[in-house]
This record gives structure tokens, C-alpha cells and sequence, in this order.
């Protein structure tokens, strides 16, 4: 195994780990981060709070770094 390729799959695995607890952070239909907090978003008529929003941001820019080390693997181990 080439040392990028094994290099490569250590952070898919960290990446895949981090997007695990990032995707069970954000809210779904009811509580969430906002709510295991007492922020303010937790009466449900406010929106999304800024701490909701940056998570949601965060969890999105991993998941593209996900999909570019999942292509990426696709492309070393073939």
C-alpha cells in the first residue's frame, strides 16, 4: 500500500467520523443543538439560530470533503 493512498484513507476515516457526529448535532423536525443548549431557537417560533446555521455550514463543507476523499480512494485504488 503507497503511503498517499494509506495517508488517504486515515483522513476518509476521521472525515467520515466527524460528518457521523456533525449529521447527529444538527436538528431535525424537533430539538437539536439550540435545544441541548436553551438558546434562544428553542420556543420554535424564532428560526434558525446562528449556532444552528454555522452547523449546518460546517456540516456541509465536511461532507464535501467526504465526497472528495470517497473519489479520491476511487481513484488511487483503482
Amino acid at each position: 500500500m503507497d503511503t498517499i493512498t494509506a495517508v488517504l484513507i486515515s483522513v476518509h476515516v476521521l472525515i467520515s467520523v466527524a460528518l457521523i457526529g456533525l449529521v447527529l448535532l444538527n436538528s431535525g423536525k424537533g430539538g437539536g443543538l439550540s435545544d441541548m443548549l436553551g438558546g434562544p431557537g428553542s420556543s420554535g417560533n424564532i428560526g434558525q439560530t446562528l449556532a444552528e446555521r454555522n452547523l449546518g455550514r460546517i456540516t456541509a463543507l465536511v461532507a464535501l470533503l467526504f465526497a472528495a476523499t470517497t473519489l479520491s480512494l476511487f481513484w488511487f485504488l483503482d
